[in-house]
């Protein structure tokens, strides 16, 4: 493996562990709003501000214009998040954090073995092998496995 590899990995495994560790956060917020629909909503400004504080510390702003070239789907990004935030702060305290994880791990391979062999999106068109399939099959069993 590439030392780029190795980095990208690492950096998509500490964003697992801050999903992981979003969940019951967003969820005892939730006992203290009320409801996890405003936690998650506050979780999602609070996110806000820190991006936005970041991006204009880096200088990179985007203008109007460039942002508007975007095709309309490539704005649904963060509906996409907010569904994620808000159905992991209401399901976690349901099905515990472990089982909600390894739900939302099948869901995201689910649909990335769909978005691989569609090329939807922009992404590079990847074969969906035999191996691959597997992989979000033995998820799929960990799903059923870690309820048991």
């Amino acid at each position: 493996m590439t030392l780029n590899v190795l980095v990208a990995l690492g950096v998509i495994a500490l964003g697992g562990a801050c999903a992981a560790l979003q969940a019951p956060i967003n969820a005892r917020l939730g006992t203290y709003v009320g409801d996890t629909l405003p936690a998650a909503a506050i979780s999602f400004l609070v996110g806000f501000v820190a991006l936005a504080a970041l991006t204009g510390l880096s200088g990179r702003v985007p203008s109007f214009e460039q942002a508007a070239t975007a095709p309309w789907w490539a704005w649904a990004g963060g509906l996409l998040g907010a569904a994620y935030v808000w159905a992991a702060a209401w399901s976690v305290g349901t099905l515990g954090v472990v089982t909600m994880i390894a739900g939302l791990i099948f869901g995201q391979l689910a649909a990335a073995l769909v978005v691989d062999a569609t090329g939807a999106f922009g992404v590079e068109v990847r074969e969906v092998s035999w191996t691959r399939i597997m992989a979000v099959v033995l998820v799929g069993a960990g799903l059923v496995l870690s309820r048991v």
